[in-house]
């Protein structure tokens, strides 16, 4: 009987649990875990999530391509790693790498269970474990034999036996138990291999098992995981890749897959799982770029928070749910990046109906005034922890005690406050010029137009009645009609709505460069440096958030500022990589004067969010842009970056001495040597097409090495015909100087065998 039979078979052996050296294989609840015990201080260790000697290291995300970590208890470190040669097949190792002790006094405990108990027995002569679940049978088998192998009725009582007994106690020796541990000590296994296979035959898994650890460790066994990115912006990908890896587990309670805040918090914080609402839907947009299905899982899980009254709710968890609140209106955006990753409708379905009812919430709700601008709140609905106070008014904000919200009051009337939030209104502009998007793209041509309108109205509101012109930038205003004093960088969010005017752009750049406000070496402080909340260095006063970065370079790239926006990008990865580089650390938030994210309590290490810092490095060589479409940049630098998802599948691009390559595969799809960046890529069969960048040195070339020049249709750069040439092996095009973008177009012939995929606009 299969325990969760929903799992792709290629994501079923994984690190799913409390555990990050744990592996599950999710269909049958088998748990391989391992476990270390140090004489020297009579304490042991199963590395709960939180702990402390926890290294996580590189990972796929399904585990497929290697899992990573490093293991230390008590002055010992061992490199801990597994790989999947078969989705069925676990192959495992270690190896010391500092020794705290005698290694006849540290010891290393294999231990095989099940979720519900099922016997695991253990063959002296054959020296494998074996495991029965349903019609299937589970084999352990190690390089090395077991000093000896010991029975318990869960991982705490083996933990209990030693820290009570010692490692000389022998009796708990069995051959059968619900859980059994094969011991190791690291004075007769300095290195250690095992392996663990399932089959529907003892004798096949116990093959399988002894065949895995037959793999030689030189030849594809246990070699290190080899960086997915290299060049402009090294190991962002990468980084990407691990966290999403590291943060995906099982939510037992909702027998669901997701990709978590941090593994850290679900059981120590929130009883089993939690689910904010933003923080979710980043996860989906991580996820689009490594795993189409994980992407899809994690948008489900942002969209079943909805509520009976249409929002989508704050914050779930095992203890709590704030369904009085809702948080900022980024569903849409974030889906429409999905959309143009992948080209899937199914998601647009799946999440158009949802969205809008969140949308119209905030207007029945959040707008007591009927003046076409809304405020944060908390509704007289459900019984979460801080509802109906000033301070769960500003959950819905995320930015819960920054000092933008300090000169707002709470209106019980109205359970808002009583300030009109020009960040909330910028991103609610956003949400209805996104949904009209979807709506047009679903075929609702009336909604789209409606919300169209609608975000045109609410943009020129906010640049005419949210602007400060004596200061010169966005500000929250009071409904009295005062400016708060306070500012975040929530004042640059109307560049990502479209709302700011030419004059108001130049003014927020010079806000963004100003020293005092918010330029300096580590950007973007969430408080003005000159704020007197900035020297609070607490949480959202003073601190420099991720989301808030990525939000501003989203604008910044919106408003034409491409420059400034590679700036923040490049700025924000440095950032990040100061805690990534040596520490592993994905930080919820840094110090903005130091860039240190821990020093002080309020930090979590490995935060979910703090992926949008390598994100943005990654979007600045290919992304996906709402007002660009697909987008490619050569800058001549050598790099390689992938593989990574585009509407044509996972593809790679390569540049080598100034020639960028987009690759599919074993399939070079595009090559060209033309410098800067392209947008609005479109390949599919029988087209592929783009715009050019704004200058293109004349003799410039493109090269399609997938189409066979008889097959070429019609090319076109703008309303000319393009010069091309067929060479050995490829089609050539020849540009001419160009002093502007300018879309070229190649129709060709397709043949079965093609290997161009969906189109992308």
């Amino acid at each position: 009987m299969l325990r969760h039979s929903t799992i792709p078979i290629a994501r079923a052996w994984n690190t799913w649990s409390s555990r990050p050296a744990e592996m599950v294989f999710l269909p049958l609840g088998v748990r391989l875990t391992p476990v270390l015990y140090a004489n020297s201080t009579g304490r042991t260790s199963s590395f709960e999530a939180g702990g402390t000697g926890i290294r996580l290291g590189p990972r796929a995300v399904d585990g497929g391509g290697g899992v990573e970590l490093e293991l230390t208890h008590a002055g010992t470190t061992l490199e801990w790693r597994y790989r999947k040669p078969d989705p069925f097949v676990l192959l495992g190792s270690w190896r010391a790498r500092r020794l705290g002790e005698w290694g006849l006094r540290f010891w290393v405990n294999l231990c095989l269970s099940t979720e519900e108990g099922h016997e695991v027995r253990f063959d002296p002569a054959a020296g494998v474990a074996i495991a029965k679940v349903g019609y299937r049978f589970v084999a352990l088998v190690s390089e090395s034999d077991p000093v000896q192998v010991t029975g318990h009725p869960s991982i705490e009582a083996l933990v209990e036996e030693y820290e009570s007994r010692g490692y000389f106690y022998l009796g708990s020796r069995s051959e059968a138990a619900s859980l059994l541990a094969l011991r190791f000590n690291l004075e007769m296994t300095r290195e250690g291999r095992f392996a663990c296979a399932i089959a529907d035959r003892e004798d096949l898994a116990v093959s399988k098992a002894r065949k895995a650890l037959a793999i030689p460790a030189s030849g594809g066994g246990d070699e290190p995981i080899l960086p997915s990115q290299t060049g402009r912006s090294t190991g962002a990908l990468d980084a990407l890749r691990d966290v999403v890896g590291w943060n995906t587990i099982w939510d037992e309670i909702n027998a669901r897959p997701y990709t978590c805040i941090s593994r850290n918090w679900n059981l120590s914080k929130f009883g089993g799982y939690g689910v904010w609402l933003n923080d979710q839907q980043y996860a989906a947009l991580f996820a689009a770029l490594l795993d189409p299905e994980l992407a899809r899982e994690n948008l489900a899980v942002s969209l079943a928070s909805t509520t009976p009254q249409g929002n989508l709710a704050c914050l779930l968890t095992a203890n709590d749910a704030w369904v009085d609140r809702t948080q900022l209106p980024l569903g849409a955006f974030l889906l429409w990046l999905l959309y143009l990753r992948s080209r899937s409708r199914p998601l647009l379905v799946l999440a158009y109906d949802t969205l809008a009812r969140n949308h119209a919430w905030w207007w029945k709700n959040r707008d007591p005034e009927k003046r076409g601008l809304v405020s944060y709140g908390t509704s007289d609905v459900g019984g979460g922890l801080y509802k109906g106070t000033h301070f769960g008014a500003r959950n819905e904000s995320s930015m819960d005690n920054s000092p933008i919200h300090d000169e707002a009051e709470y209106d019980r009337d109205s359970r808002t406050l009583t300030t009109i939030d020009v960040g909330l209104n910028s991103l609610l502009a956003l949400d209805a010029e996104m949904l009209g998007r979807v709506a047009s793209e679903l075929g609702h041509t009336t909604a789209a137009q409606t919300y169209e309108a609608e975000a045109e109205g609410l943009r020129r509101r906010i640049r005419e009645e949210l602007w400060d012109e004596n200061r010169g930038f966005f500000a929250n205003r009071l409904r009295s009609g005062a400016f708060v004093k306070s500012i975040g960088p929530t004042s640059f969010y109307p560049l990502l709505c479209g709302a700011a005017s030419r004059d108001q752009i130049d003014r927020l750049l010079q806000l963004l460069d100003d020293p005092s406000k918010f330029g300096g070496r580590f950007v973007l402080p969430g408080t003005a440096r000159d704020d007197p909340a900035f020297a609070d260095n607490t949480y959202w006063r003073g601190r420099i958030w991720p989301p808030l970065n990525y939000l501003v370079w989203q604008g910044l790239r919106r408003s034409g500022q491409n420059e400034r926006a590679s700036q923040l990008a490049q700025s924000s990865f440095e950032l990040f990589r100061l805690a990534w580089d040596e520490r592993r650390l994905c930080p919820e938030n840094f110090n903005a004067e130091t860039g240190e994210p821990l020093d002080q309590p309020d930090t979590e290490g490995f935060y979910n969010w703090g992926a949008l810092m390598p994100l943005m490095a990654v979007g600045e060589i290919m992304d996906f842009s709402s007002w660009r479409g697909w987008e490619i940049s050569n800058t001549g630098e050598d790099l390689r970056l992938g593989p990574l998802q585009s509407p044509v599948g996972a593809v790679t691009i390569v540049v080598e001495h100034g020639v960028l390559r987009l690759i599919k595969g074993e399939v070079e799809l595009l090559a060209t040597d033309v410098i800067g960046r392209f947008s609005h890529v479109q390949i599919g069969a029988g087209e592929i097409a783009f715009d050019l960048p704004q200058e293109v040195r004349a003799g410039s070339s493109i090269w399609l090495p997938a189409v066979d020049p008889q097959r070429i249709l019609l090319a076109r750069l703008g309303d000319a015909d393009l010069v091309w040439e067929a060479g050995s092996n490829d089609t050539r095009f020849t540009l001419t100087g160009q002093k502007k973008a300018r879309r070229v177009r190649i129709i060709f012939e397709t043949r079965p065998s093609d290997a161009l995929g969906a189109s992308n606009a």
